[in-house]
């Protein structure tokens, strides 16, 4: 049987701009992995993504009609599909079901996990970042963590650097002997060699981005939350529905656990804010790298937290927008709401769970070779 080719239809082919522009949106987002980025095989594959949907399940989705469809795929059917063979050891087909078992596809977790599942993407780093519009965006949180670095090597009275951006064009200026004096300057205070320091400065703000990253996408989520809260208090309070106990039970459960997990996320933001001032009290390469090891520690939690909230509080919101009555929206709560919920409330359970009984075969998938 010949492979199946996923096509669109001509009128929804998009342009050029048009892919760029939506392969910048799907790298700021959690939710969405465009298989272009990933070694496959499969050729028709690779213009499709991986997502999660609404129950918090990872599907491909060939097509996403701005009109309102969007055509998905449960990735089990991939095999029948492409006309695979049976025994699963297609390289696409195992790169696929490890993919779906990542929490979150947000660029900051996909560099840690396709690195320790394996998946060669050398050829994509450049992708695996957010868009130029999302890190301008970040700036005004970025100020926060650049601020003592500046302090730290200039006279801030008399700097004129504004940015990280700006700090790094004095370490690239045409005067040579500026270019050095700042070097030194700078190594000098982390206690470094001068040619550390341009690694230095940019896994600074690599670090501090994903934070900021992070931040934005609570604090976008808050009112979000808020607003479902209010919807679930209007149901709870009908007449026709509050003898409902599986819905009763089910609304307690969700709000408890996006409470529960807002809060975690909460706590570590501001672990992160501490660790960042202690660490410049007495600012060293080693001191640094304790910040960068905590911050990459809770990369894939904090992602797969938000992740799971930011997929949530779409769905429902995407619900409000069809125009359903209450006994819809409840309907909605009980499925669709409910599915999944215990991935975000059980994160912390599940990734220590994955982690102590491996589920991946140890081998290079750019290959499939063991």
């Amino acid at each position: 049987m010949a492979q199946a080719a996923l096509r669109l239809p001509k009128e929804t082919r998009p342009t050029e701009l048009e892919d760029q522009e939506q392969m910048e949106a799907d790298m700021d987002s959690l939710h969405i992995l465009p298989l272009n980025i990933i070694p496959l095989k499969t050729p028709s594959l690779r213009r499709a993504k991986l997502i999660k949907n609404v129950r918090l399940e990872s599907v491909i989705e060939l097509f996403n009609d701005t009109g309102g469809g969007s055509g998905q795929i449960e990735t089990e059917v991939l095999a029948d599909m492409f006309d695979w063979p049976k025994n699963g050891k297609h390289p696409d087909e195992r790169i696929i079901s490890a993919l779906t078992e990542l929490h979150s596809f947000d660029v900051y977790s996909l560099r840690i996990q396709l690195r320790k599942l394996g998946i060669r993407v050398e050829q994509f780093n450049q992708r695996l970042r957010l868009s130029e519009k999302k890190r301008a965006e970040l700036m005004q949180y970025m100020n926060v963590f650049t601020l003592p670095l500046l302090q730290q090597v200039y006279n801030t009275t008399d700097s004129t650097v504004d940015n990280m951006e700006e700090l790094v064009k004095k370490f690239t200026a045409p005067d040579r002997q500026e270019a050095l004096k700042n070097l030194k300057l700078i190594a000098d205070k982390l206690h470094i060699r001068v040619q550390e320091v341009p690694n230095f400065l940019e896994e600074y703000a690599d670090i501090y981005l994903s934070i900021s990253y992070g931040k934005d996408t609570l604090n976008s989520l808050i009112p979000k939350i808020l607003s479902f809260e209010e919807a679930m208090e209007e149901l709870k309070e009908n007449y026709e529905l509050r003898n409902d106990v599986r819905l009763m039970r089910s609304i307690d459960y969700i709000k408890d656990s996006i409470t529960d997990v807002t809060a975690s996320v909460v706590s570590r933001f501001e672990s992160f804010d501490r660790s960042s001032e202690t660490m410049w009290d007495d600012i060293s390469a080693e001191s640094f790298n304790q910040v960068k090891k905590l911050t990459r520690k809770h990369h894939i939690s904090i992602g797969a937290i938000l992740c799971g909230l930011s997929v949530k509080m779409n769905g429902w919101e995407h619900s409000l927008s069809k125009g359903r009555g209450l006994v819809r929206r409840a309907d909605f709560v009980r499925s669709d709401m409910m599915q999944g919920m215990e991935k975000i409330s059980q994160i912390e359970e599940i990734l220590k769970r994955q982690q102590a009984v491996p589920t991946w075969e140890s081998f290079t998938i750019e290959t499939g070779r063991k």
